[in-house]
């Protein structure tokens, strides 16, 4: 279980929230939503340990994030905005690459399966370079399926994905969920997600 208590989030002299509190169980997906500048990311890379909160606690499974440390990384996966994605190197490689910075190298068939189901078939050796927005995303999105990861912290995923895409996405969500999963997400659109959704709006 996630839990935030109190949380607040200063940048420069300007707190963009404060009294912050949610908890997350098991099979459930939280949604933030906001307008730019609130705190959507901010809160993102807190709930990772990337950044501090100027008050309040994060904790999980009823402990604070902050001793916990490496056991809490081990739970989670966190795809930023950018999506990290190298564009000199193919899909094929940026997928497992990436699984093995992320401490779960994975055989090559496993990186192609992941890239077929996310709707890349045909592309796995093109460079990163020639793929469009939304495949760049895509192949970002492949961590999904090959790390193990009980939470999931993903920062506008939605990011030029088409609706098939979109509707992909949904349906790798959902099994996460269904396993027991959670889901922590930014996006300024409703996911039509089958699991359980709860939304939490920064002003």
């Amino acid at each position: 279980m996630l839990e935030a208590s109190n949380l607040e989030c200063v940048r420069g002299e300007k707190s963009l929230f404060r009294g912050l509190s949610f908890r997350l169980e098991p099979g459930a997906c939280l949604m933030v939503q906001g307008a730019n500048g609130s705190g959507k990311t901010s809160l993102l890379r807190m709930l990772c340990g990337l950044s501090p909160p100027a008050a309040g606690e994060i904790r999980w499974n009823g402990k604070p994030i902050r001793k916990l440390a490496e056991d809490y990384r081990g739970e989670l996966l966190y795809c930023g905005h950018a999506g990290a994605v190298k564009d000199e190197l193919t899909a094929l490689e940026n997928a497992r690459i990436a699984a093995t910075l992320a401490g779960a190298p994975v055989e090559e068939e496993a990186a192609r399966a992941a890239l077929r189901q996310l709707g890349l078939k045909g592309r796995e050796e093109l460079p990163a370079r020639v793929l469009s927005a939304g495949q760049k995303r895509r192949v970002a999105l492949t961590r999904l399926l090959l790390e193990k990861r009980r939470l999931w912290v993903l920062d506008e995923p939605l990011t030029a994905l088409d609706r098939a895409a979109v509707a992909n996405l949904c349906g790798v969500i959902d099994a996460h969920l269904a396993g027991g999963g959670m889901a922590v997400l930014t996006s300024h659109q409703d996911l039509p997600l089958a699991g359980r959704v709860e939304h939490l709006r920064l002003d």
